[in-house]
């Protein structure tokens, strides 16, 4: 797969521009206990705060709202464990776009059934998410739809970077930023974001 061009700030912008309608910008909270054991100043963003309870859904919504007419008609489809399952589905749902999440066998049901209650059709096959990802791949090929994947999309990314960019417009002192890394779209949006913002 070849890599696709990396968002500038007209892009982190514009994708909140396109988001703001339908999430909120997350709270940010200090813990004095999380200071205490830290030996700093933590503020913690409240992501969980979001529609599916993560930070992903801020890429589905601005990749899915930016489908083409016919890519809308085609639907997308996506190969995840969890969250970005959960942020397609959100999205799809939100726009009226039919969405295929693949799934490995042994996937957290708590995440199926929320993509299920969002609308999504979940397909389960493999062993792990390797073996979804390519049954994915081939589907979307085969039928024709639009695939979004995890991290090489720069739609997605810029989505994730607008969650940095409020984190650095709220406290622009911020020395050090810390992010969970899953499929790493999350940490190249915090990369982004801050190169920009610097």
């Amino acid at each position: 797969m070849t890599a696709s061009p990396v968002p500038d700030l007209a892009d982190v912008l514009a994708a909140r521009q396109r988001i703001g309608p339908y999430l909120q910008p997350a709270p940010l909270y200090r813990y004095p206990a999380l200071d205490a054991m830290t030996g700093a100043q933590v503020w913690v963003k409240h992501e969980n705060h979001q529609p599916v309870g993560a930070f992903k859904v801020r890429g589905g919504v601005n990749l899915v709202s930016q489908l083409a007419p016919d890519e809308r008609r085609r639907g997308v489809i996506a190969a995840s464990t969890g969250n970005h399952g959960q942020s397609v589905a959100y999205a799809a749902d939100l726009f009226g776009v039919r969405a295929i999440v693949c799934v490995p066998e042994q996937a957290n049901p708590v995440k199926i059934e929320s993509m299920r209650a969002l609308g999504a059709e979940v397909v389960f096959h493999g062993r792990d998410f390797d073996e979804a990802r390519e049954y994915c791949e081939k589907q979307a090929a085969e039928h024709g739809c639009r695939y979004v994947h995890s991290g090489n999309e720069p739609s997605l990314i810029a989505g994730v970077a607008t969650c940095t960019l409020e984190i650095l417009e709220a406290r622009p002192g911020t020395e050090v930023i810390v992010v969970p890394v899953g499929g790493g779209s999350g940490a190249a949006g915090a990369c982004v974001a801050t190169k920009l913002a610097v």
